[in-house]
């Protein structure tokens, strides 16, 4: 192994570092700093700037981890499920555990981000889940005034909220996964009684 390479898997193995460290102390305290991450990281500063220029930079980066893991559980578990209905059951239950674990990031994030900078990373999510709504839509397992793109603004703003009532203590995380579901679920035709029953089906098998 050259110099080269045994310095880039040391700066490598850094980034991890701090980035795994940030998230554990922005979590904790989100008004932490780059001083109090670097400390975290057993780092020196400069080493912490050296890969991110700023705080939001490192913001940002934790906010594209967070939406490729979105978007890994979305995928992974509408995997050959036919049923558009049961496909958003399970993709919203997954999504919520990622979600869970990012959640006071992304209210971090609204603040440094941009609302529009989250959405824009957020597009190739939404783009499958309009792809999903107009199936459903065309089947009849949907029912809706608004057409699938609208809809699926309206599903990922239900999400941002019940974050937002957990972050306030209105909800548990535990209840919030299940009841999230079961909203998005109604809020596309799904009778509630329905939806209520899928998610508890959906979620005895995981």
């Amino acid at each position: 192994m050259t110099a080269m390479t045994t310095g880039n898997s040391r700066a490598d193995a850094n980034r991890r570092r701090i980035l795994d460290v940030a998230l554990a102390e922005l979590l904790r305290d989100p008004d932490a700093s780059m001083d109090q991450i670097a400390r975290a990281a057993g780092v020196v500063r400069r080493t912490v700037y050296g890969h991110f220029p700023s705080r939001e930079a490192l913001i940002s980066t934790l906010v594209d981890e967070a939406v490729a893991a979105l978007a890994d559980a979305d995928a992974g578990a509408r995997r050959e499920v036919a049923d558009p209905a049961e496909a958003v059951a399970r993709s919203v239950l997954a999504i919520w555990e990622i979600a869970d674990r990012y959640r006071l990031l992304v209210a971090l994030a609204q603040r440094t981000v941009t609302v529009q900078g989250i959405r824009e990373r957020l597009a190739p999510l939404r783009a499958n889940k309009v792809r999903l709504l107009e199936r459903g839509l065309e089947k009849g397992v949907f029912s809706s005034p608004l057409p699938a793109p609208a809809l699926a603004y309206v599903h990922e703003q239900l999400l941002f909220a019940v974050m937002e009532a957990v972050n306030d203590g209105l909800l548990t995380a535990a209840e919030a996964g299940r009841s999230a579901t079961v909203t998005v679920l109604t809020a596309a035709g799904v009778p509630a009684s329905t939806a209520t029953e899928l998610v508890a089906e959906v979620s005895e098998e995981s």
